[in-house]
């Protein structure tokens, strides 16, 4: 089974010559009151490469109702903030959190940079941030959530407590190898003691398994919460660098517990807008809405534009659970 694309794909591209020039992509949402809140990664030149965030919102047909002349949230320099990337919404008890990824060494991709000539910069590891969202407007920022030795990149916040404690999905790059229990980039849980908090207990979920994702996994949208589990869209990258998209299942009490797994990815770059662009190959899923019957997943298409493709949500379980 495969996600269907919306036929009006990108749904949003770069415009104008200022901060969303170059790249709009790896999109955020929040669904509220009929209304699909989008916060997107935005990208302005190649030579800095600093991402910001803009805003947008969609009605439930994927028609644009808005979208900000300004960036939404920005870098703070003060906190060694020189690029904000790749966000992720969690609503939990009717606050909503934004976990971003942050790093003091911004650069562009590795394809960009043998195209325009760019030498390779020294860079430091990413890690990833915690924000407070009030009316999609007003932010708090909250500190790094994850471990000071992580490369951090893919983290996701469940929507409710595990186990009467807060908890996350995260994918250390560099834990990998001899002294860890896996060899390759995976999927973990872990607890944390607040928000912002100290995370925890790390369980290892899952690794690479198919050719398709042999390289690294990582998570995409926050968990969602359905009778068969916690639903998980992730990513997955082959040695060939091509990103595709899987869905697991999860149990609901210990999420560390896979019950069911994709064998086969639910989306991978076919159409143009997805092969072609800054990074080729790429479709990157990191917003997904629950709206009446179905799974609405917004993604970044070859680190260029943002797309969006849908499934019916049982349709896609059941498909799941006998495809595992």
């Amino acid at each position: 089974m495969k996600l269907k694309r919306y036929e009006g794909n990108p749904v949003l591209e770069p415009r104008g010559d200022a901060w969303e020039s170059i790249a709009v992509f790896n999109c955020a949402t929040a669904y509220k009151n009929g209304k699909i809140h989008v916060f997107y990664r935005a990208v302005g030149d190649y030579v800095d490469y600093i991402s910001r965030l803009g805003y947008a919102t969609f009605d439930e047909d994927l028609n644009l109702l808005e979208r900000s002349e300004e960036p939404i949230f920005s870098p703070d320099i003060k906190l060694w903030e020189m690029s904000i990337e790749d966000p992720r919404f969690t609503e939990i008890d009717n606050e909503l959190y934004l976990t971003y990824v942050v790093t003091p060494t911004p650069s562009p991709p590795s394809a960009v940079r043998r195209r325009l000539g760019i030498p390779k910069p020294e860079t430091a590891g990413p890690r990833t941030a915690l924000a407070r969202v009030e009316d999609f407007r007003q932010f708090t920022r909250l500190g790094i959530i994850t471990p000071y030795d992580a490369d951090e990149r893919d983290v996701v916040l469940f929507p409710e407590k595990i186990q009467r404690r807060y908890a996350a999905i995260h994918r250390p790059g560099n834990w990998i190898g001899p002294g860890y229990p896996v060899e390759r980039p995976s999927i973990c849980f872990a607890f944390l003691d607040e928000l912002p908090g100290r995370m925890y207990d790390h369980k290892v979920i899952m690794e690479p398994e198919q050719p398709w994702e042999g390289k690294k996994i990582g998570a995409g949208p926050p968990p969602i919460k359905t009778e068969a589990g916690w639903l998980l869209i992730y990513h997955g990258v082959d040695p060939d660098h091509v990103y595709r998209a899987g869905a697991v299942l999860l149990d609901l009490e210990k999420p560390w517990r896979v019950l069911a797994r994709t064998v086969e990815p639910i989306l991978e770059p076919e159409e143009g807008y997805e092969r072609e662009g800054d990074v080729p190959n790429v479709v990157f899923p990191e917003g997904a809405e629950v709206i009446g019957d179905e799974l609405l997943v917004f993604y970044g298409a070859a680190d260029k534009v943002c797309c969006a493709a849908r499934a019916r949500l049982d349709e896609l379980i059941s498909h799941l659970l006998h495809d595992d």
